[in-house]
């Protein structure tokens, strides 16, 4: 089974309107291209024409069985009526976790502000996902996207489950320190690179994979997810089997983690004691 953690139904051509419905269309045809179980779509800090509220993705999903979603939530903007919301999403598993645009917006992840969020996270056992490292637009602040600003959050909020996107890349060393000092910390590879995967890159980024898997010790914490459309699916799950991982921790990696942190409708094996 194949769950991917992290795909959008924004549309990125933005010379061009792609409606929702458009967007959605082709995530399940992509998904159904490449044997793709389930998803979580993650919503935009910010709505546009190109970037539809949770709300509407909500409604757009909400009788579908294997597409899910993540709420981003907007650090500089959201309000009280955004937060009952949200909670209301929560209360009815609607929404799945949510979505922190650090970089993208200018904070820490530490910030105060942040705690209701975390509040919220925590009061409905969600996952809460952090954007980390490079950004898509060349106008983000890295300095705030660094994955060492997660390890403060994860300390101070030690029962919330935390996901730190993108192994905070190009920071992996970094990231994979918080992962293994900190048990409720999960990183999911996605956004590894734009488009397809060229060789030299794929190689580099193979290399830095398996250091993250031997410095962390195991694969408990660690999520397949390609960004889509930003990142193509084929070339992520082809970069997936170039791992050449054991079967039990590429089954862990592709969907059992992700089924068991966001409680989503699919059986599992027991799980693993330790």
């Amino acid at each position: 089974m194949i769950v991917d953690c992290h795909v959008h139904l924004n549309n990125y051509h933005e010379q061009r309107v792609t409606s929702l419905q458009g967007c959605l269309d082709e995530l399940l045809a992509t998904m159904e291209r490449n044997k793709v179980d389930a998803s979580l779509v993650l919503t935009s800090y910010k709505v546009t024409e190109h970037r539809p509220p949770t709300r509407d993705v909500v409604h757009a999903v909400r009788d579908m069985k294997n597409v899910f979603v993540v709420a981003g939530v907007s650090y500089l903007n959201y309000l009280e009526r955004d937060l009952r919301e949200l909670a209301e999403f929560l209360a009815a598993g609607i929404v799945k976790g949510i979505k922190l645009y650090p970089g993208y917006e200018p904070f820490y992840p530490h910030d105060p502000r942040c705690r209701v969020l975390y509040d919220l996270c925590l009061e409905y056992d969600v996952p809460v996902m952090i954007h980390t490292g490079d950004t898509f637009t060349p106008k983000g602040k890295l300095k705030y996207a660094h994955p060492l600003e997660v390890d403060e959050v994860a300390v101070e909020f030690p029962e919330l489950k935390i996901v730190l996107c993108h192994l905070g890349n190009p920071w992996l060393r970094d990231c994979m320190e918080v992962l293994y000092k900190n048990r409720n910390c999960h990183a999911d590879i996605s956004g590894l690179v734009l488009g397809d995967f060229d060789s030299k890159f794929e190689r580099w980024m193979k290399k830095q994979i398996e250091e993250v898997l031997i410095y962390a010790g195991e694969p408990r914490y660690l999520l397949y997810g390609s960004d889509w459309p930003i990142a193509s699916m084929e070339s992520y799950l082809d970069f997936m089997n170039k791992l050449g991982l054991p079967a039990a921790s590429k089954r862990m990696i592709l969907a059992e983690n992700a089924i068991r942190l966001f409680k989503l409708p699919f059986a599992l094996p027991p799980e693993p004691k330790g």
